[in-house]
């Protein structure tokens, strides 16, 4: 008669180290999750197209969400606070409109660049101050921006102007290549501005304050962190975000238009919320923002590529932000009840 060996049943550990893991990385569950995506939607649309995944495909992708990125950078420091700025769509279309109109003055580009950056700075300065020192809500605060710089948009000019000015054209129109790839100076600034945003939110003090603010502001206050500042700097990020997406759009479009950007503030939110932002505060990556533009400009091209209509990328866009905040609020559930 043999004797029948028992093995212990391992399934319980697993499932506890499972549960370890999640409770202690659920802030980066929807980024990864945010990545899970784009990787599905790239690898179907070449199994559904057979020619997406080209280098000239995914180059244009960078360079048509290039001013994207850019204000997705500044609503995450934003948002991470628990705020939120409704402003910065209509922050870029004044700025834009406001260095074509300097451009056509004959105003050198060296001048309308910071000018274009310093106006979208004073308008979140603005916005700041009216939260920080004026309690108003963000929303209504961020409103009052909204409406402020469509205003001041209309004012410059209620058409169009057209750029002619070499040097701003040119961070458009150069093309560095390697092979098939390719990059444009606007898509170089994307980038630095994401990489600057990540290393200020991760490697530095006012970044953590940040983090800090957002997670319970009244704790943050009995730290001795200095709260008042943080809170009104976001939206300065966030209005010179603005200023220099103001600035890239008017290259990409060769063009500053009064009516831009009409809705890119609903983009930009939901790109960071898909990209693992909670709208609560307290977490969020600027990487994890970078992905969900890249959800978000993917959606579109597939839009494009199957000739419908581009009112379908709303549509999913608002399935999947709808998606990522019932998931947000299991994740904070969770993570509160294991606390």
């Amino acid at each position: 008669m043999t004797a029948v060996e028992s093995r212990p049943d391992t399934t319980p550990g697993v499932v506890a180290k499972i549960s370890t893991f999640t409770s202690r990385h659920a802030s980066v569950l929807p980024t990864f999750a945010a990545v899970a995506i784009l990787i599905c939607l790239l690898v179907g649309a070449e199994l559904y197209f057979g020619n997406f995944l080209t280098p000239r495909n995914m180059s244009a992708l960078l360079l048509d969400n290039a001013y994207l990125m850019i204000l997705a950078v500044g609503m995450t420091f934003v948002i991470v606070t628990a705020g939120i700025d409704l402003s910065v769509g209509s922050v870029m279309a004044f700025t834009g409109i406001f260095g074509a109109s300097l451009l056509a003055s004959g105003v050198p580009a060296w001048i309308v660049v910071p000018a274009m950056l310093v106006a979208g700075a004073l308008i979140g300065l603005l916005i700041g101050v009216l939260v920080q020192h004026f309690d108003v809500q963000p929303f209504i605060a961020s409103l009052a921006g909204l409406f402020l710089a469509r205003g001041l948009a209309f004012v410059v000019s209620l058409a169009s102007i057209r750029v002619e000015d070499t040097s701003l054209l040119w961070l458009q129109s150069t093309r560095i290549r390697l092979g098939d790839w390719y990059v444009t100076p606007t898509g170089i600034i994307a980038i630095l501005t994401v990489v600057v945003g990540a290393v200020v939110m991760h490697k530095t003090r006012f970044g953590r304050t940040v983090y800090a603010v957002g997670g319970s502001e009244q704790s943050a206050r009995l730290m001795g962190l200095k709260v008042a500042r943080a809170k009104v700097m976001v939206y300065v990020i966030s209005g010179l975000c603005g200023g220099l997406a103001g600035l890239v759009l008017t290259a990409y479009s060769g063009a500053g238009y009064p009516r831009n950007g009409i809705g890119t503030e609903l983009d930009v939110i939901a790109a960071v919320v898909i990209g693992g932002t909670l709208l609560t505060g307290g977490r969020g990556y600027v990487l994890g923002s970078m992905i969900g533009v890249f959800v978000y400009g993917t959606i579109k091209t597939i839009i494009s590529f199957m000739g419908a209509e581009q009112s379908w990328t709303h549509i999913i866009v608002g399935a999947l932000l709808l998606l990522f905040i019932v998931v947000q609020r299991a994740i904070v559930a969770r993570s509160e009840r294991g606390s």
